[in-house]
């Protein structure tokens, strides 16, 4: 889970703005995990690229202010500006006087976004990049504004959520692996579709080496919420559930798509908002890169 710079594949984020809030909610423990492995002595000023929310720029900010260190800022960037709003507010309200907030207006895919931007002891970027025509182009971007020693952090890929029972009583078994199958076509015709798109052969750390990154490295985290969710956590699977039914139409079989309607229609028996069973399981990967020293 992440969020996302600029609509290159002209995904209406602004109208997904409340349902990346409540995402926020469900994977606020794995951040604050993740913010303070990442933010160490050396880092005061953390660019969160493609900020949308707010919630992982939230959580640097709180890793800054209980390092206690001086001088620290938290840069916000999203070519959203609708998001951009909702981040810088939700950054504000938990940076106090010891963390300055900076607002970008910006596209992790122009290449003079650099010269806009302070140089970065730790830049964010949390599945952003695979949403920019030339994902390379876009990384080398990103890294064009660290300080030197400063690090790039990729989170993308990893394992795919789970949050459903493999046999659901009604329908073929395995409706959620059906389901990742239609996905990944959906977004592969995405990019086919995208202005100036070209493809990534190779893995993200093959990539982060390539724009001149050293001590590549990587590790992964789980968002890990075991049933009985709560009700915000609930709410958060009923709105992945309505976005894969919208983003996998055409893209899987018309008993599956039927299927996923009498699971969001409160008044079915399938209903989701009665499953005492939901759970949410994924597994993220953060790729991480040190620009030089010299």
């Amino acid at each position: 889970m992440g969020s996302h710079s600029h609509a290159h594949d002209n995904i209406d984020w602004p109208s997904r703005l409340t349902e990346l809030r409540r995402a926020d909610l469900l994977t606020a423990t794995a951040r604050t995990e993740v913010a303070g492995r990442l933010v160490d002595d050396s880092v005061r000023t953390v660019i969160d690229m493609g900020s949308g929310s707010g919630g992982w720029a939230t959580s640097f900010t709180e890793a800054l202010r209980a390092s206690g260190k001086p001088g620290c800022t938290v840069v916000l960037v999203d070519a959203v500006p609708e998001l951009l709003a909702a981040a810088e507010q939700s950054v504000r309200a938990v940076a106090g006087s010891e963390v300055e907030v900076v607002v970008v207006h910006g596209d992790a895919a122009d290449p003079e976004l650099a010269v806009r931007l302070p140089s970065a002891d730790l830049i964010w970027a949390s599945h952003v990049v695979h949403h920019l025509p030339d994902q390379q182009q876009g990384v080398r971007n990103l890294a064009a504004s660290l300080a030197r020693g400063g690090r790039l952090a990729l989170a993308e890929g990893g394992l795919p959520a789970r949050f459903l029972t493999d046999d659901l009583g009604v329908g073929e078994p395995g409706l959620q692996q059906r389901l990742d199958v239609a996905n990944t076509r959906w977004f592969k015709g995405m990019r086919a579709e995208m202005a100036g798109s070209v493809p990534l052969t190779v893995g993200w750390s093959r990539v982060l080496r390539d724009v001149g990154l050293v001590d590549v490295t990587a590790f992964s985290y789980l968002f890990d919420r075991p049933a009985p969710l709560s009700d915000a956590d609930r709410a958060t699977v009923i709105d992945r559930v309505r976005w894969m039914r919208d983003t996998t139409e055409g893209w899987c079989s018309s008993e599956d798509t039927a299927l996923l309607d009498r699971m969001l229609d409160p008044a079915d028996e399938l209903s989701l908002a009665d499953r005492e069973d939901l759970f949410w399981l994924q597994a993220n990967t953060v790729h991480l890169g040190r620009r030089p020293l010299a």
